[in-house]
């Protein structure tokens, strides 16, 4: 809990091993992934359709777990694409024949749906409408006549639509209804909980329990509200399983607390009927159920007065957690708790759209990037290495760390993929004798790319590029092929985008990171402050999730500070003042749940000394505010915050070699 956030470098052999490691659901959801590319690539063979390579990789970006979210993300795709075709259209009917005219309405179409995904709603699949625009454009320029543009657009269409499909059709089949997937992340969550309660969980599960933590409610809660607008919930089990989930957020943090601090640690035969509880209920809701009425026997439990106060107040929590389980709250959260902890809402366009440089920006950069690409191939006439052009949409993000991010897992994933589809060309395609034989060389290739794209983003991207090269190489047309000229050119594309893309994104109006971090910290100490004035638990649990949810995020934006270059990149005192400032919040939070409506101006002074840690020279004075004489408790508590902050304080006066590499 007193550890400083680090760097999110590119992982370690022992660390890749963990995030390949198995977990429930991910063997399917692959299979079902890998299934869905192997049929693409058929329906694209028997039609003749160009690009079937693309239609395939597509398979990847608008599958999720669950079939509901799968299937409303592919026909939302598929009404925009169509809508973008018909733009595209409009424009090819008098722009073909003038070739100046021609390049001139690519760049402002690019420059416009850039403008549109970076500024709206539509920015989550931004990447993949712009890759699809950004083919169509291509087409476009490549006709000779007006015809065959418009059959190239029609294409572009069609190769959009067949993934599409047959991705709807799989998903009725044989994904997982949401609710199923809910129960199963809560029963996950109790089994973790249990085993971190017990002190017996291994490194893995470690990891399980803090990405639990960490990844709060929303996406139980979207599972929930898919399977109430499917059907298999019926109200009075969405308000239940919604109160199961804020109370797998109270038993996280409570077993949390009683597995690091001492004073807080339960008796053994205590955690051991407490463990037995959350395994029984982890049954329950595995086999499609939850659990209601749930009874700890005080007979089971320690009389709190026999323990100290912070074991008693764990104590509490936890059984009080457990006992109202799928209990739904008698009044609903208070508006300001609802808005605090989800997302924030609006109309179509975010509300600094046409105010925030930083869109027209990026937009800008990217047009820039992709049209030299675009224009760099045309003139070498080297059609092969368009993959360039493509490559400059896939990889441009909103700021210089992310987009770096994404061009170094894309030229990891792109590198392992050339080899192993070059490998395939040599040794596996010359046998192969039939579309059946191919679609299984594009199941076995999806598979074990979809395992990598499946699991943490750290390592997701690589899965996503080893299944676009792997596919550019061995999907050459409606058969078997083996030309290594295809294979080679694509690759030589893809490297020539990111370099393009690395150069521009770097070298003009570089945005670093730092400006949203900031933003962040401000938003989730704020967060916690609402959290510490919550008098009722259920606000309290709804306000706790969403700001551990912003934890993680935080955390993440703060690791990827190292892909920054250096002109770009804070100050090594910036970046350092940020790391203390997360660590605090990350080591009050167990203690400032469990004070909750009774800290009052002394969490208050915590977070304030959180806060002015970020400003040059920040401190704020801690003795501001304790507990009252009778609130042994809280001042519990808030020793315990004292003590954390006291522990990251000498972290950062006494660095380890480890630390003082991560901080330069």
């Amino acid at each position: 809990m007193a550890s400083l956030a680090g760097d999110v470098g590119v992982p370690r052999l022992r660390e890749i091993a963990r995030l390949l490691a198995p977990f429930p659901g991910r063997a399917s959801f692959v299979t079902r992934i890998a299934l869905m590319c192997a049929l693409t690539t058929w329906v694209a063979s028997a039609y003749g359709t160009p690009e079937a390579a693309l239609s395939a990789y597509l398979v990847f970006f608008f599958n999720k777990p669950d079939r509901v979210t799968s299937i409303v993300t592919s026909v939302a795709l598929f009404l925009l694409v169509t809508a973008i075709i018909g733009i595209v259209m409009v424009f090819a009917i008098f722009s073909i024949d003038v070739p100046a005219l021609r390049v001139g309405c690519m760049a402002v179409l690019s420059f416009g749906l850039l403008f549109v995904a970076s500024a709206s709603k539509l920015r989550p699949v931004g990447a993949t409408v712009a890759m699809i625009v950004g083919y169509g454009l291509d087409e476009l320029g490549l006709a000779p006549v007006g015809e065959a543009a418009t059959r190239g657009l029609l294409y572009a269409w069609l190769f959009v639509s067949i993934p599409i499909g047959v991705s709807i059709v799989v998903n009725l089949l044989f994904a997982p209804s949401p609710r199923r997937l809910a129960g199963a992340q809560l029963a996950k969550r109790l089994r973790l909980a249990a085993r971190r309660l017990m002190g017996a969980a291994t490194d893995a599960e470690r990891a399980g329990f803090d990405a639990c933590l960490r990844e709060g409610e929303h996406q139980i809660l979207a599972w929930l509200k898919f399977s109430k607008l499917e059907g298999t919930s019926t109200a009075a089990d969405f308000a239940a399983l919604r109160a199961a989930a804020a109370a797998t957020t109270a038993i996280l943090l409570a077993a949390d607390l009683a597995a690091s601090e001492p004073g807080a640690r339960l008796p053994d035969a205590c955690v051991a009927r407490l463990a037995q509880t959350m395994d029984q209920m982890a049954a329950i809701l595995d086999a499609g159920g939850y659990p209601v009425d749930v009874v700890v026997d005080p007979q089971d439990l320690p009389e709190a007065a026999t323990l100290p106060p912070l074991a008693a107040l764990v104590l509490a929590d936890l059984r009080a957690a457990l006992e109202g389980f799928a209990v739904p709250a008698s009044e609903e959260p208070s508006p300001a708790a609802a808005s605090a902890a989800a997302p924030e809402r609006g109309g179509f366009f975010d509300a600094d759209a046409f105010t925030n440089p930083d869109h027209v920006r990026y937009a800008l950069k990217t047009t820039v990037a992709a049209m030299f690409c675009y224009l760099l191939y045309q003139q070498l006439d080297w059609q092969g290495i368009h993959t360039c052009f493509l490559t400059c949409y896939i990889v441009s993000l909103g700021t210089t760390a992310e987009s770096v991010e994404k061009l170094t897992l894309r030229i990891a994933g792109c590198l392992i993929g050339a080899l192993a589809g070059t490998a395939a060309i040599v040794f596996v395609t010359p046998a192969l004798t039939s579309i059946g034989e191919l679609m299984a060389l594009v199941f076995a290739g999806a598979w074990l790319s979809g395992w990598i794209a499946a699991g943490s983003p750290r390592i997701a991207y690589i899965g996503f590029q080893v299944s676009f090269a792997f596919f550019l190489c061995v999907i050459q047309g409606a058969a078997p092929a083996f030309d290594l000229t295809i294979a080679r050119d694509r690759a030589i594309g893809i490297l020539i985008g990111n370099a393009v893309a690395y150069l521009v994104f770097t070298r003009v109006w570089p945005l670093s990171i730092a400006k949203r971090i900031d933003k962040a910290l401000d938003g989730l100490v704020a967060q916690w402050g609402r959290v510490a004035r919550a008098a009722d638990a259920g606000t309290r649990r709804t306000l706790a999730a969403g700001a551990l949810a912003q934890y993680g995020a935080l955390y993440g934006d703060l690791g990827l500070i190292h892909y920054e270059p250096s002109w770009v990149r804070p100050a090594p005192e910036w970046i350092a003042s940020r790391r203390r400032a997360l660590a605090e919040l990350g080591a009050l939070e167990g203690p400032l749940f469990l004070s909750a409506g009774r800290a009052g101006a002394a969490a208050d002074a915590r977070l304030s000394e959180v806060a002015a840690r970020m400003e040059p020279g920040g401190g704020a004075n801690r003795e501001a505010g304790r507990g009252g004489p009778g609130d042994r408790d809280v001042n519990a508590l808030l020793n315990v915050i004292d003590a954390r902050f006291g522990e990251i304080a000498e972290a950062v006066r006494s660095p380890t070699e480890g630390d003082d590499d991560r901080c330069a």
